[in-house]
């Protein structure tokens, strides 16, 4: 997953900061009210309502603007009924990609994935023909700045249920399953560990190598187009750049 997540980090470097955050704010806050809809408005009884509180927390998402989307979620407030939908692909390359979607029309969004992938030398896939590549995972990410060593880490986060601490080079992966994302933040953070973000993600289980800058601009491409589309709440893939080529495939 490391290449996935250098692609995240290094787009949101040298992208529109403030355009980046205001649909960040959007995707996150359609996250939110579907949890609450489908799970209810108390964060202790609804896991899901908690991991995208805190996601949105970590985003500097306004309370205001966190509670109304709750309260839209509980029908407290009227809005707009978002359901969840998930599309399989592949991308330059044989990369395989999934995408997860909260829309009010899936006849527009369907047509809209499929045309990403169609025009950018990619192709749709039928439902379950890229998820048994993937695994749902907990991700729990720490900066990495030199106060605390691999091994240490790895003990606490162990202890937690952790199953593996990746390095990225700037920062921290602890990876965890699903159920334990909560606490395995609660644990890193209880020892003195200051966390940056806790999320749930598809890990693939193996990864497709993307050497040259114009495979890497190929795939990247794909990715950008997906995540910018206003209804994709999540893209994952299986790849892996290089660091020296992702930063020159990435601008």
């Amino acid at each position: 997953m490391s290449g996935h997540s250098k692609w995240a980090t290094t787009k949101h470097k040298k992208g529109a900061l403030d355009k980046a955050r205001g649909k960040l704010f959007a995707k996150i806050i359609r996250q939110v009210e579907v949890a609450a809809r489908e799970g209810g408005g108390d964060l202790e009884g609804n896991p899901t309502l908690r991991t995208m509180y805190q996601k949105a927390r970590d985003s500097s998402v306004p309370m205001e603007t966190i509670e109304r989307a709750i309260k839209r979620g509980t029908g407290e407030l009227e809005g707009v009924r978002y359901e969840p939908v998930v599309y399989e692909g592949y991308a330059p390359c044989g990369v395989a990609v999934i995408v997860e979607c909260l829309t009010d029309n899936r006849n527009r969004t369907g047509a809209d994935i499929r045309a990403i992938f169609s025009k950018n030398g990619g192709s749709m896939a039928e439902p379950g023909a890229v998820s048994w590549q993937f695994e749902r995972k907990g991700v729990v990410t720490l900066a990495h700045d030199g106060k605390f060593s691999e091994d240490d880490l790895m003990l606490v986060a162990a202890e937690a249920g952790a199953d593996d601490v990746r390095d990225n080079g700037d920062s921290w992966e602890v990876i965890t399953p699903p159920k334990e994302l909560a606490a395995e933040r609660a644990a890193v953070e209880a020892n003195g560990w200051p966390t940056s973000s806790s999320e749930l993600t598809m890990h693939p289980s193996q990864s497709v190598p993307i050497d040259s800058e114009n495979d890497a601009r190929k795939v990247l491409r794909v990715m950008d187009l997906l995540d910018d589309q206003d209804d994709v709440q999540n893209v994952f893939a299986n790849f892996d750049i290089p660091d020296s080529v992702m930063e020159l495939a990435v601008v």
